[in-house]
């Protein structure tokens, strides 16, 4: 590469994009050239429309900056991996129409992959499965998405229009600390300056956020951290369905399901265990019973209406007679 000016240009750029100041010796040392050779390099780049800014003395040396427009992207192997892998799960996720975006940018990538890479990406793919229960009523609107997470990063206050769980609208100013991911949902952990306090907002019940101009001082959010005060914060709310549910297995079995199941465990034996699970709805309650009934058998589910919901959905499912002896 010391002799190949293009291809120890592609490999300035590369390390120039990781967005960090390079002294001319380091980037000297890592292509092993001259720093004479890096500030030609260097000014190449700047005639391919690259903006690189530099710093004259001791502590000085080079840093790709911010430009007016998107330049082409230098991505070594694992980064183009993980690229395609994060485009193919974004096409997934409930953000109201990334799904479209995601995948014509995952078909340029993939376009020039070379094999040895198209087949990791693949082989990668192949092996997870994405499940997808996400509806109309919990995709997120992407603009709203990024001026909140712009709102988070720059301390700006922010305000909009909100919908809370049982209909009532609001308008709400607050200061924005954190965006959170839980099951499939994006919540927005912030300090309400209309009602002094912490809390959690959804952000797809979220409307016309916009930013409001005024910056603050991080506070401390309650619990150490934005994830442990959603989840104190959504355990504390109530629950409109309950379902006690027996399942035949130990609950040390069948915890690691639990885990993403709004429950506690009512009583446990060596081999059988009653928990009650909780829910906004009954079909939430039943898409639970069915995630606890994929590991372990359930053999008794309370009050009656969630049971019979239980038994309608096993009934519309379709029937598959069991495979004789191969």
């Amino acid at each position: 590469m010391r002799n190949d000016p293009t291809g120890r240009a592609l490999r300035l750029l590369s390390l120039l994009q990781t967005h960090r100041w390079w002294r001319g010796s380091e980037l000297a040392e890592r292509l092993e050239v001259t720093e004479r050779t890096v500030r030609r390099d260097v000014d190449r780049l700047r005639t391919l429309g690259y903006p690189v800014d530099a710093t004259t003395g001791t502590d000085g040396g080079y840093r790709l900056a911010v430009g007016a427009h998107l330049p082409p992207l230098v991505l070594d192997d694992d980064e183009a991996v993980a690229v395609a892998l994060g485009l193919r799960s974004a096409a997934a996720a409930a953000i109201g129409g990334i799904e479209d975006t995601s995948l014509r940018a995952l078909a340029k990538i993939e376009q020039l992959l070379p094999d040895r890479l198209r087949r990791r990406v693949s082989a990668l793919h192949t092996s997870v499965v994405e499940l997808r229960w996400s509806g109309p009523d919990t995709d997120v609107d992407p603009d709203a998405l990024s001026v909140l997470a712009v709102a988070c990063r720059d301390r700006e206050e922010v305000r909009f229009d909100y919908r809370r769980r049982d209909g009532e609208r609001s308008q709400r100013l607050v200061e924005p600390h954190q965006l959170v991911t839980a099951e499939r949902r994006w919540y927005l952990v912030a300090f309400d300056l209309g009602r002094s306090d912490w809390r959690t907002f959804r952000v797809d019940r979220l409307v016309a956020a916009t930013l409001a101009g005024r910056r603050f001082a991080a506070r401390e959010i309650p619990g150490g951290d934005a994830g442990s005060f959603l989840t104190a914060s959504i355990a504390s709310i109530p629950r409109d369905v309950e379902a006690v549910v027996t399942v035949e297995a130990a609950h040390a079995q069948i915890e690691p399901v639990l885990a993403m199941v709004d429950h506690y465990v009512v009583e446990t034996g060596a081999d059988s265990c009653v928990i009650c699970i909780n829910g906004e709805a009954v079909d939430d309650v039943v898409l639970s019973i069915v995630r606890v009934a994929l590991v372990a058998p359930v053999v008794a589910v309370e009050p009656n209406d969630v049971a019979d919901a239980v038994v309608l959905l096993t009934q519309r499912l379709p029937g598959r007679s069991t495979p004789g002896p191969v």
